[in-house]
């Protein structure tokens, strides 16, 4: 029986663990958290940050693992590449995965290679990036070089907010690195999103998405996702061979890649990100909805060395959509309130806050109440719902 390590057992990551047991896989999960809903799935569990990779290189070794998986997580990213590099296993190469996991490295590998890129710096003080914004024109964009789902971003129109902007986005760093860079306006309103993934070099497949916002709260923190795409064939076309240039240079094999873009007011293409694995907030169950395509199944199978999976689109055009329960406050869940205009297009719910839970005012990914899945009749409907769905769904906090 095959053996696959799993890195991170958050509800979002039980598909991946759960397919795996259905295909007869031994599944072995690695999670800091104690309570990670994953153990239950999984055949063993160990008590181990995926982060730290030595000690995910001893449990591979101690269960002689055949493949490993970093489903939907950024930091694991980094880590399956090490462990995979180190043991021989079906992996991309490292260097290669640290590029696409931090920010400031594939800034630079960006501008290095000619593509479309802001004037971007890091620092690992304030005191050193606040002599260094002269080059700058405001407003500037604040990131950590390597959080996930958005947490530690902003936007700043006045060097006043700078400070506290910074130190924002340094206790969202696990690296105490900042990076800065010019914001980059857009000539559309959705991020272009989705997965893609990759067999033998080539990305055989892109599932690509819009990417929603809620402006009311956090405009950087992804609310949903919609298909189809709402892009014409040569932009999408322009997306899909930016996306594989990169593969090529970074001699990037196999797996799953998560993608941000934009283009910019005079219709240049820029890459915001290229995550080396999947997509949270269950993108590639969206995709799955709305193609038929598993990159699911995908993921884990080449985790093996495994190719022969089907990446062929195999189900007519729909409308359909993730949203991200939120808050726009903290406090404690009272309870959560569907309109009947909303709840006919409720496909699926997966809920990760209960009533009298404690939450949090939505200022990343990790403050989600939970997912729901959506189908609409038309792309108008979509597009308004999704535009206007704090008038369906109703947060009730105390």
């Amino acid at each position: 029986m095959k053996k696959i390590l799993f890195l991170g057992g958050s509800k979002q990551q039980i598909p991946a663990i759960q397919y795996a047991k259905d295909n007869g896989y031994y599944s072995i999960l690695c999670d800091y958290l104690s309570d990670n809903p994953g153990q239950f799935v999984a055949d063993k569990f160990y008590c181990v940050s995926t982060t730290d990779m030595e000690a995910i290189l001893k449990v591979a070794k101690e269960n002689s693992i055949d493949g490993i998986v970093a489903y939907a997580s950024d930091p694991a990213a980094l880590t399956a590449a090490y462990v995979g590099n180190k043991l021989g296993l079906p992996s991309n190469p490292y260097k290669s995965v640290e590029i696409l996991s931090k920010k400031d490295l594939f800034r630079e590998f960006l501008k290095e290679h000619n593509f479309n890129c802001p004037l971007a710096k890091s620092f690992k003080s304030y005191d050193e990036a606040v002599k260094n914004l002269d080059g700058f024109k405001l407003p500037i964009m604040i990131k950590p070089i390597d959080s996930s789902g958005s947490k530690g971003v902003s936007r700043i129109e006045y060097l006043d907010s700078f400070e506290s902007a910074f130190n924002l986005a340094m206790d969202n760093s696990r690296e105490k690195t900042v990076i800065v860079e010019e914001f980059i306006k857009r000539s559309h309103k959705e991020m272009i999103g989705g997965d893609a993934f990759v067999v033998n070099g080539i990305v055989e497949f892109f599932g690509l998405l819009n990417s929603h916002r809620d402006f009311s709260i956090n405009e950087f923190v992804p609310i949903g996702t919609s298909y189809p795409v709402f892009l014409d064939d040569d932009k999408i076309e322009a997306v899909k061979s930016t996306v594989q240039k990169v593969i090529d240079i970074l001699e990037i094999k196999n797996g799953a890649l998560n993608l941000e873009l934009m283009f910019d007011e005079d219709d240049k293409l820029y890459i915001v990100e290229i995550g080396p694995r999947n997509g949270g907030n269950m993108i590639p169950d969206l995709i799955k909805l709305s193609t038929g395509v598993n990159m699911i199944a995908a993921t884990v199978e080449s985790s093996l060395g495994h190719t022969d999976f089907n990446l062929k689109k195999n189900r007519k055009d729909g409308y359909y959509s993730t949203y991200v329960i939120h808050s726009k406050e903290s406090g404690i869940l009272k309870n959560i309130v569907f309109s009947e205009e909303i709840q006919k297009n409720i496909l699926s719910k997966v809920m990760y806050k209960n009533p009298l839970d404690d939450i949090e005012r939505f200022e990343g990914a990790n403050r989600a109440l939970g997912i729901i899945f959506l189908k609409y009749d038309s792309i108008e409907e979509e597009k308004y719902k999704m535009d206007n769905m704090n008038e369906f769904i109703r947060i009730e906090v105390e």
